[in-house]
């Protein structure tokens, strides 16, 4: 049976797949650019061929379940960059922009002529790509996970951009000191009812401990020793935790504490500078 473009897309509301996700969905079967959806009302009574109907419909099933658009289509934006993606890491999102925006403004500040930089836990290496086409800076960006490591190294390759990148466990395999550290760590608490919509995603990119907090507290308690004097360390944080994060890097004894908002307007990160008392 031939089905035109119209058909194929109504089909997919059976489904209970949204008209934004079907339109892109089938935009990628096809090759065309995710910017061409006038393109498919152009076209909506063109014919479409059974290949290209099996794999949409294939691709349906799957978002229907609720896997990720992202990984669907392999790709994401993020701060004016596209970034591929899959199982193997977090997706991009926007109110992660919040933080590579408050670390460009602190290099900005600083005055140094190339800083050094440090993203822990870079995942598809999102925020430290961001940050080294946004300025001139020394990028280190590490992770656990060899596979997430993958492709954040295709990442940096695809986009030209020159990053170092090491296996590390948080701070276990980093030397030197830093101008900046930027961190969006695990956050999320053990039994949390929202991991039961980031199913698809890396459960240990997303969870730390009963309160959610464990991995911030590692970083927090351990980044001094990575620090210039005068240096930043920004992190993410959940929805919720903006009050406590604070209080970690007052008590570690971390000056200029404070949050910023994202763009819903909560206190999506938390930040501090760390002043030398040598």
């Amino acid at each position: 049976m031939q089905l035109t473009c119209s058909q194929t897309l109504s089909g997919a509301q059976t489904l209970g797949i949204e008209k934004l996700d079907a339109q892109l969905l089938l935009l990628h079967v096809l090759g065309r650019p995710e910017s061409e959806r006038a393109w498919l009302l152009a076209h909506d009574e063109d014919v479409l061929g059974s290949a290209a109907v099996d794999a949409f419909r294939d691709l349906c099933l799957r978002r229907a379940t609720g896997e990720p658009l992202a990984y669907l289509v392999g790709h994401k934006e993020f701060f004016g960059l596209r970034f591929a993606v899959d199982a193997r890491v977090l997706i991009p999102r926007p109110d992660t922009e919040t933080l590579v925006q408050w670390a460009l403004d602190t290099l900005q500040a600083s005055g140094a002529d190339c800083p050094d930089v440090l993203d822990l836990g870079t995942g598809s290496g999102a925020v430290a790509a961001a940050i080294a086409n946004h300025t001139r800076c020394m990028m280190l960006a590490v992770d656990a996970s060899a596979d997430a490591l993958a492709v954040a190294v295709a990442n940096a390759a695809q986009l030209g951009l020159h990053i170092t990148f090491a296996q590390s466990n948080w701070f276990d395999e980093v030397n030197g000191r830093f101008e900046c550290i930027v961190s969006n760590p695990p956050y999320i608490a053990t039994g949390d009812v929202h991991l039961a919509d980031l199913k698809h995603e890396p459960t240990g990119a997303l969870v730390a401990g009963s309160d959610g907090l464990d991995d911030l507290r590692t970083i927090i308690d351990k980044a001094p020793a990575h620090l210039l004097d005068g240096a930043w360390l920004l992190l993410e944080h959940g929805y919720d935790q903006a009050e406590a994060v604070r209080g970690l890097l007052t008590q570690r004894g971390f000056a200029q504490v404070q949050s910023r908002n994202d763009l819903a307007g909560i206190a999506r990160c938390s930040g501090g500078r760390w002043l030398s008392t040598a």
